[in-house]
C-alpha cells in the first residue's frame, strides 16, 4: 500500500507561504506597500485593512504615498498608521498621506534579522509538527496491518526527505530576507 504524501506536501507549501508573508512585513531599507498591510484604521465603525480604504503606492525608495478613496478618512488613516507603531513618519497633504521610512541603523538591522530568524524558527517548528503527524499516520497504518515494517521505514525516510527539502526552502527564504535587510 502506498502512502499519500499530498497532505504533508500541502502543509510544507503552506508553511513556506506563511513565512514569506510574515517576512514581507519585516521592514527593510526599501519602502514597499506590504509594510502597511498590518495597519487597520477604525473606519466606518470597524477596523478595516488600509488596502480597502486607500491606494498605497511607492513614491521613492523610502516613501510611500497613501491616497484615500474617501478624503474624509485622512485623519483616521493617519491615526491608524501612527498607532501601528512602525517607526515611520506620516505627513498629510492635499493629495493624501506621505509615509516616510527613516534610514535603518545597524542596531535596527540586527533586530530585524533576529525577528526574521525567530519567524523562520516558528516555521521550522510547524514543519516538525507536520512530520510528526505524518509519522503517526504511518505508525497507525502499521498497527492496522496495512503495511510492513520495511515499507513504513522507507516511507518515513521519504517523509524526512520532504521535511528536509522544506527546511532548505525556509533557509533560502531567510537568507534572501537577511540579504535584503543588510543592504
Amino acid at each position: 500500500m502506498a502512502y499519500d504524501f499530498s497532505k504533508l506536501k500541502t502543509n510544507i507549501k503552506e508553511t513556506e507561504e506563511w513565512l514569506s508573508r510574515e517576512l514581507s512585513g519585516v521592514r527593510t531599507g526599501r519602502a514597499t506597500p506590504t509594510l502597511l498591510d498590518a495597519v487597520k484604521p477604525e473606519a466606518y465603525g470597524a477596523r478595516t485593512p488600509l488596502r480597502e480604504l486607500a491606494n498605497v503606492s511607492v513614491e521613492d525608495a523610502r516613501t510611500l504615498r497613501v491616497i484615500p478613496w474617501d478624503m474624509s478618512l485622512v485623519k483616521v488613516i493617519e491615526k491608524g498608521i501612527t498607532d501601528a507603531n512602525l517607526g515611520i513618519g506620516v505627513a498629510t497633504d492635499d493629495q493624501g498621506l506621505r509615509v516616510t521610512f527613516p534610514e535603518l541603523t545597524s542596531e535596527r538591522r540586527d533586530q530585524l534579522s533576529k525577528i526574521a530568524r525567530d519567524k523562520t524558527e516558528q516555521a521550522k517548528v510547524t514543519l516538525r509538527s507536520h512530520r510528526t503527524d505524518a509519522l503517526k499516520a504511518l505508525d497507525a497504518a502499521t498497527k492496522d496491518g496495512g503495511m510492513g515494517k520495511d515499507e513504513v521505514a522507507r516511507l518515513k525516510a521519504e517523509a524526512q526527505k520532504l521535511i528536509d527539502a522544506g527546511n532548505e526552502s525556509l533557509a533560502k527564504i531567510l537568507e534572501k530576507k537577511e540579504t535584503e535587510i543588510s543592504q
